[in-house]
């Protein structure tokens, strides 16, 4: 039996792909999930699956270094929830991914592929891994197309152009839109870092608003500027720091 590897910092999203997986592929077995780049690289090392998925973007080591060593031991699949500059870098690197969410179509094509290479061992990857990760960094930045949240106990893949807002307590990060909330591990540090300037502004220290979603913006008795959200009763405090956005004002 053909056995494989999952890296994703979202369990939720491991389940998702060990799921998708299952009804695509019965024979394929998962013999480890890894949380980061460091875990994929020490299971592979010790379970020497056939076939690793890693996502992209993980704590530690970035998929593309973690697929560095872990192409010695296993044929590699990226996951990414980037947009369409990561995937033309990808294409002209040769190497096989996967966009989140993880589509029945597109992962039926990449199972055929997989079980074509299986018969022939892992090629080293290191120099073709080398030239995508400078066709990546010398293409247009890319910015985050899908946020994946739990809803319950079930996982949810949201469009970032569905999203009102982003707030953030000490353990999770709200995501809000006009249906429905949803909660996320990911702080706000590292959302700043990850979605389109020109699309989100951050207004607070643990606030993400996305523009065009900005109704009015007025001030409160004390004098600080509240931002008001289409589709959302909720007002959302701009601290000082990002007073400036609003300079009309």
């Amino acid at each position: 039996m053909p056995t494989a590897l999952i890296a994703d910092d979202e369990r939720l999203m491991r389940d998702q792909i060990r799921l998708a997986l299952a009804e695509a592929w019965p024979e394929l077995q998962i013999i480890g999930e890894a949380k980061n780049g460091d875990e994929a690289v020490q299971m592979a090392e010790a379970l020497k699956p056939d076939i690793a998925f890693l996502d992209i973007r993980m704590p530690g080591r970035t998929g593309l270094e973690a697929a560095r060593e872990v192409c010695q031991h296993a044929h590699v699949v990226f996951v990414t929830a980037y947009d369409q500059y990561a995937v033309e870098a990808f294409e002209r690197g040769a190497v096989d991914y996967l966009m989140k969410p993880v589509e029945a179509d597109r992962l039926a094509r990449t199972v055929e592929r997989l079980k074509a290479r299986l018969v022939e061992p892992p090629p080293d990857l290191n120099q073709m891994l080398m030239k995508l990760a400078g066709n990546m960094g010398g293409a247009q930045k890319s910015y985050l197309k899908w946020i994946q949240a739990s809803v319950g106990n079930a996982i949810r893949m949201i469009a970032t152009r569905e999203i009102l807002f982003f707030t953030a307590d000490e353990k999770y990060t709200r995501v809000q839109t006009s249906e429905f909330e949803a909660l996320i591990r990911k702080p706000i540090r590292e959302l700043v870092a990850e979605l389109d300037p020109d699309e989100f502004w951050q207004i607070h220290r643990a606030t993400l608003v996305k523009v065009d979603a900005i109704a009015a913006v007025t001030r409160d008795e004390r004098g600080h500027l509240m931002v008001s959200v289409r589709g959302n009763p909720e007002k959302l405090e701009v601290s000082r720091s990002f007073g400036h956005l609003f300079k009309q004002m």
